[in-house]
């Protein structure tokens, strides 16, 4: 039920999604079951792969998020989590309230052990084609040097086995190349950074760093990769508005990707923009599906305890 056009975008991106993935995959559809039934029909989505399992609540607009979780007890968002900890699906995805969903982490599911703030993952093309990911993208606007480490550990494992990229090189973003530049907390991260031998740390990145071939992992407070990730999705705004097209630029569509994980977490766990459609619906429920074939949050855990 989550996004602000739900439910049909769900309804229709699962649809679009059921036939794309493989026979293995099922997908259950979280909130009212009247509602959910109708928009099927509506969309001509009759599998037997895709289940609706009963919420019958809505959170409104402008309900902070702890507060929501508590009052709104049987919303898609909290009962999806429900769902998720009993282990009766291996994935949760919504376009609901970002707030909401990484509050319904930490305080549902929780974080992994060792983890000391779960973090909000980017996908990002690259000009050679390809992806890298961004950390954190907004879950944690204010960071310390041992936060920062640990998104570079967790985006580089998310990397290697979720988007297959052996061996992936991290990059910290930064305001020159040199290690001694930048804030108290890039060249305190520097340090620890490069003497960590879970990573493959190859120093500072530029901005003009973002989409080149340079890293795989570009590490920043979620302050910052926010920042960032919004400015991206503008250009391809303003490409579209004028006319223009190319094939790098239109990677840039949210579209293309769908979602962000939450890293750091006991469950895989996507976040979708609320604005999503259809395709941004079918993109997120793909990447979920990746993420629990990949066994993500187990190479995380055996990550920790070595």
């Amino acid at each position: 039920m989550g996004g602000d056009f739900a439910p049909m975008p769900n309804v229709e991106g699962a649809k679009l999604a059921v036939t794309e993935l493989p026979d293995d995959a099922t997908i259950i559809l979280v909130g009212d079951k009247t509602v959910l039934e109708d928009a099927c029909a509506r969309a001509g989505l009759d599998h037997p792969k895709v289940h609706i399992h009963h919420a019958p609540d809505v959170i409104p607009m402008g309900v902070q998020p702890t507060k929501a979780l508590v009052q709104y007890p049987n919303a898609s968002i909290p009962v999806g989590y429900k769902l998720l900890k009993s282990k009766e699906v291996d994935a949760f995805c919504s376009c609901g309230n970002t707030g909401a969903m990484h509050v319904g982490a930490l305080f549902s599911i929780k974080a992994i052990e060792g983890i000391i703030r779960p973090g909000l993952a980017g996908v990002i093309p690259k000009e050679k084609g390809g992806y890298g990911i961004m950390m954190d993208i907004g879950a944690n606007a204010d960071c310390k040097p041992d936060v920062l480490v640990q998104f570079a550990e967790l985006a580089s494992l998310y990397a290697r086995h979720v988007l297959a990229i052996d061996n992936p090189r991290v990059g910290l973003l930064n305001l020159g190349e040199e290690e001694e530049k930048g804030t108290l907390l890039t060249v305190a991260a520097h340090q620890l950074l490069k003497i960590n031998n879970k990573i493959n740390f190859i120093g500072n990145l530029e901005g003009r760093d973002i989409f080149n071939d340079k890293a795989d992992v570009i590490v920043c407070d979620g302050f910052t990769g926010n920042v960032l990730l919004k400015f991206a999705e503008s250009i391809y705004t303003l490409f579209k508005e004028r006319n223009l097209s190319d094939p790098f630029f239109d990677q840039l569509d949210y579209k293309k990707i769908g979602g962000s994980p939450i890293l750091g977490i006991n469950g895989n766990v996507a976040i979708g923009h609320g604005v999503s459609d259809k395709y941004a619906v079918k993109g997120m429920l793909v990447q979920s599906y990746n993420m629990a074939k990949s066994r993500i949050n187990e190479k995380i855990k055996e990550s920790l305890m070595t």
